[in-house]
């Protein structure tokens, strides 16, 4: 099977030994996106900001692989405050049709970067 890095110039650069992402075959692995800009800024304060910034890095990533929010099949979201479900879930809603991905959501102590939260995802291409 064909494996490769992906990478997005329009998302933050990941840390020294991850790649952001990872094309597998038909699958494509994309490694936690935090909501940091390129220059490593957070973006926005509430969760929902958070969550759209996240997503927004996620997208991008995808697009370097060719794919789409729209791909999506799974999704796993580590929160600091689980207080923020229901911002992150309505952000959610927003950018994702159904077939809701499958999601995993998970309280997590700290986050990297001060951010309130961080998502992963694998997409499929079809």
């Amino acid at each position: 099977m064909d494996r490769r890095s992906i990478r997005s110039i329009l998302a933050p650069p990941p840390p020294a030994a991850a790649s952001p992402g990872v094309s597998a075959g038909r699958f494509v692995f994309v490694s936690a996106q935090l909501p940091i800009d390129v220059h490593g800024e957070l973006v926005g304060a509430t969760a929902a900001e958070q969550a759209a910034g996240a997503l927004d890095n996620l997208a991008h990533q995808l697009r370097s692989a060719g794919l789409s929010l729209d791909d999506v099949v799974s999704l796993e979201i580590h929160l600091v405050d689980q207080a923020d479900t229901a911002a992150v879930d309505s952000v959610l809603e927003s950018r994702f049709t159904r077939p809701y991905p499958a999601v995993t959501l998970s309280g997590v102590p700290w986050v990297p970067g001060a951010a309130r939260l961080q998502v992963a995802a694998v997409a499929q291409r079809y």
